[in-house]
This record gives C-alpha cells, structure tokens and sequence, in this order.
C-alpha cells in the first residue's frame, strides 16, 4: 500500500520535556487517519513536524515519498489548531488571497463551490467579522482546501461547531476522501473518530500507544462491555457487582449503564441477577467504544500503560 506519509522513529524534546518519543507511523494514501490524545499527549507537535512548521531532534519524516521539499507547501492544505482570519477582508477575497499564495488554479470557481456546498455563498462578499465563530472556522477550512492540495492536515476541525455545522465539515471532509485526498484530523471527539476515520492512531504522554484500523483496536480489547437499561438503574447494578465476581467497573450515563467485566466473568451471571432483581429492557454483550479505550488509557490511574499496543 503507497504511503502519503511515513515517521520512522521521530522524536522531538522542548527543554527536558520529551513531546514526542520515537514515534513510527504510516498514512497510506487516500485514508482519513484520527489522531488521538489528551491535551499536551503530542498531536498538536506531530502535525507541526509534518508541516515543518517545526523540526524533528531524530528520526525520519518522509511525504510523498520524499523528505519536505518547500514545494510541497502548495500540495497540502493546513488548519491550525489557532485558528486566524484576517478579520477586515471579506470572505472571497480571503479566499482568494490564500488560494494564491499557494499558486492555486480555479480559486474562484473553487470558492464558489465550497461556500456553497457550507452555506456560505451569501456571505461571500462580508467582511470576516461579521461572521459567527463556526462560520468563520468554516471559512478557514475551505481556505485550507481550496488550492485542492493532495493532502489536508486538520487540527481539531470540528471544535467548538454546533451540531448542523458539525456535519457539514463531516461531508466535507468525506468529499476530500471520496476525490482520492488524504486526510488526517486530530480531534477529542472519539464518536466523530470512531464514525469517519480509517485508521486511528493515539498518543499519551508523547508515546503511540493505539494504531490500527478501529476494529482491530477493539480486537485488542475484546468482548467486555455490557451495556444495560433496567428498571433499577444504578443502585441494583450496585448491587448486582456485590454479588457476581469480576465485574471490574460500571459506567453511568443516568439512562444506560456500561458494565466492563473480566475475562472469567460470564455476562450470563449478571444477566440472572439483574433479572431478580428489576426488570431489564436492554442487555447488549458488546466491544468497548473508543471513547471507552480512551479513557482507560488516558485517565490519571492508567500510568502503567507503557507497551505501544499496534493494531495495524
């Protein structure tokens, strides 16, 4: 399978702080890779290395095949996590400004269309400032796309969207996938994750700790969620957990509760007691979600998460 991009053994320290720690990774072209992680875990100085906004101590970096040429700036398109619009420009000629600076064929046509295809066409010739939060990340996005670069680099490009805004940027950045674009997004949204990516890729504590596709992520994990509905709620889980072995935690969601169990705890078990006790209107045996595979990895407790565990 061709590459887009290929890390081997990237580390990269700021003082004594160790941001990123021999990080090998690979972004095969045409994917929509997910990267991963708590706050200050790595992402955000992974994706500065892939546009030599900074530099690598060690390792190797190679996209399209190559090391960074400066001409590759015009075949990917970036947004940052800060996010920066000229605030006095109306929205075509920011666009139009962008787009040639990267040397950027059709920039009109090209703006046209997105703006439409985001509900933007009417703001076209507004200044930036008039715009909402969500419309001008909109705007920032198509500006990193317009050029149509080979590769789009999103850091969290769907924070702080509300929902309708939300799956607009989810279409569109299916539509890159779907006209042969590599993409690679960093988000904290792990139901976004687990929905659009092909690959996931997690780091904690500068360390790559998940890479693979998501089923074979969950693989890792197997079968150890339950998750039920009943009559009692919490407080017959409770006791539910006194009295069947292995039930390592339950979740609470108020409406639904997860219960992780063990290896040698039968669902079985949990099923009988709980049907002695309340009634149950849902009892489903299922993988843990990435959002559950997150928090066991990143919450505080889980320090002893130490082998890189790769899926792919």
């Amino acid at each position: 399978m061709e590459n887009t991009i290929e890390i081997r053994n990237v580390t990269k320290r700021f003082g004594d702080f160790t941001a990123v720690n021999d990080l090998t990774l690979n972004v095969p072209k045409g994917s929509i890779y997910g990267f991963i992680g708590p706050n200050g875990s790595g992402k955000t100085t992974t994706l500065r290395m892939l546009m030599n906004i900074i530099f690598q101590d060690s390792g190797e970096i190679n996209i399209f095949g190559e090391k960074y040429r400066q001409s590759f700036k015009d075949r990917i398109g970036y947004l940052p996590e800060e996010r920066g619009l000229y605030k006095s420009m109306k929205v075509g000629e920011l666009l139009h400004f962008f787009g040639k600076l990267k040397n950027g064929k059709n920039i009109r046509s090209e703006s046209v269309r997105w703006l439409k295809k985001l509900g933007l066409e009417d703001w076209k010739d507004e200044k930036i400032e008039t715009l909402s939060k969500g419309m001008g990340q909109k705007v920032q996005f198509i500006a990193s796309v317009v050029t149509n670069p080979e590769l789009v680099i999103l850091d969290e490009p769907f924070s702080g969207l509300d929902p309708v805004n939300r799956d607009a940027m989810k279409d569109a950045v299916l539509e890159l996938k779907e006209s042969g674009k590599t993409v690679i997004f960093s988000t904290h949204d792990m139901d976004i994750a687990e929905k659009m990516c092909d690959y996931v890729f997690m780091i904690y504590k500068g360390k790559k700790v998940l890479d693979g596709t998501l089923d074979s992520i969950k693989d890792i994990y197997g079968t150890d969620i339950i998750r039920v509905i009943t009559g009692g709620g919490m407080q017959v889980l409770k006791e539910v957990q006194n009295e069947v072995k292995g039930i390592e935690n339950i979740n609470d969601y108020g409406h639904i509760q997860e219960v992780r169990i063990e290896k040698n705890c039968d669902p079985q078990d949990v099923l009988k007691s709980l049907v002695a006790k309340t009634q149950v209107m849902k009892f489903e045996i299922s993988k843990p979600s990435l959002h559950d595979i997150f928090v066991r990895i990143a919450k505080p407790v889980a320090d002893h998460v130490g082998e890189v565990q790769n899926a792919g």
